[in-house]
């Protein structure tokens, strides 16, 4: 049973009757697809579909719990129509378009927002990396070259302190981490297992795809933005990418995360030790302040460095069960 299949039996997603048509002619030719998550975007949908035609053989379209015409316009103009019951967030449709692209078998997978900011004219220099057989995952980016100067100020100090933090866990030379213009080669639509239902996927793909020694490589986009162009507010966006980077750190690098923290704490706790026995031996004095300080701070260091050990073990497991 495939993935749709079972999403489909527990009454989570239906899908228009393309699939199971489509399914075995899809994989006999190399395929490009382009999969385009979508909420009450009915105003641009059109748009986007169509010109995006003009560059892939086939278009998914993940509709992720509108109540407009998103998915009846999609269908309309030739489009596969993933349906999500009940808005589960941007993380959870490029999760369903992963999944039926993997299962389509398609050589290539090309990301684009439905709200009309990704010019869909930006595709072949996109999959250019990757039809050369350059990259695995080709991020279009905004900060190189003149698509600077279309993002709005506040937009860029948001992107850069997600990117600094990002780049912490993933690739280091990376200047738009939060790109949804991306395109993927079978490799990486293979490899490629996302948990994220929100805005954290983006970076949580970027932390994957350097576990899997994936090659990522970015080209400058243009990105037109107007009052319809997020769907978010910037700082709860914010904040979620964040969060969902931390967390997928804490979880890759345990050690690093917890232990080494744990240890310096631990450290100044010992100090603490050695500072209030140091004084009772001169001066008979016991220090209930010093005390106390030492043993927070030694309890919270052997609480890290167990927390670094105990997840680093799950984490080997779960790895080698894979």
């Amino acid at each position: 049973m495939t993935h749709f299949e079972e999403m489909n039996a527990k009454n989570e997603v239906t899908f228009n009757g393309w699939y199971e048509d489509r399914k075995d002619s899809l994989k006999k030719k190399p395929l490009i697809v382009a999969c385009i998550p979508a909420y009450n975007e009915e105003l641009s949908i059109a748009k986007v579909i169509l010109q995006a035609q003009q560059y892939v053989q086939r278009i998914i379209v993940c509709d992720d719990g509108s109540n407009d015409l998103t998915s009846t316009i999609a269908e309309r103009l030739g489009a596969d129509v993933i349906r999500h019951h009940k808005n589960a967030g941007y993380g959870a449709s490029l999760r369903s378009l992963f999944k039926v692209a993997k299962e389509m078998s398609a050589d290539v997978m090309v990301t684009l927002d439905a709200d009309g900011q990704h010019n869909p004219a930006s595709i072949p220099k996109i999959l250019a990396p990757i039809t050369n057989n350059e990259s695995d995952i080709v991020i279009g980016s905004r900060f190189i070259g003149k698509g600077r100067e279309m993002v709005p100020k506040y937009r860029q100090n948001g992107i850069k302190v997600i990117n600094k933090l990002a780049k912490t866990a993933s690739y280091g030379d990376i200047t738009d981490t939060q790109s949804g213009l991306r395109a993927y080669n079978r490799r990486a639509i293979e490899l490629l297992h996302l948990s994220e239902y929100g805005m954290g996927a983006s970076t949580e793909i970027l932390i994957k795809a350097k576990a899997q020694n994936l090659r990522v490589s970015e080209v400058p986009v243009v990105i037109t933005y107007d009052e319809r162009s997020s769907t978010e507010d910037p700082l709860s966006h914010g904040i979620e990418v964040i969060g969902s980077t931390i967390k997928h750190m804490s979880i890759n690098k345990p050690i690093l995360f917890y232990g080494v923290p744990g240890g310096i704490v631990l450290m100044f706790g010992i100090v603490f030790w050695f500072w209030a026995l140091e004084m009772f031996s001169t001066t008979r004095y016991i220090s209930a302040n010093a005390i106390m300080i030492a043993m927070s701070l030694s309890f919270a260091g052997l609480m890290l460095i167990t927390t670094a050990l105990m997840l680093w073990v799950l984490v080997s497991v779960v790895r080698e069960k894979d």
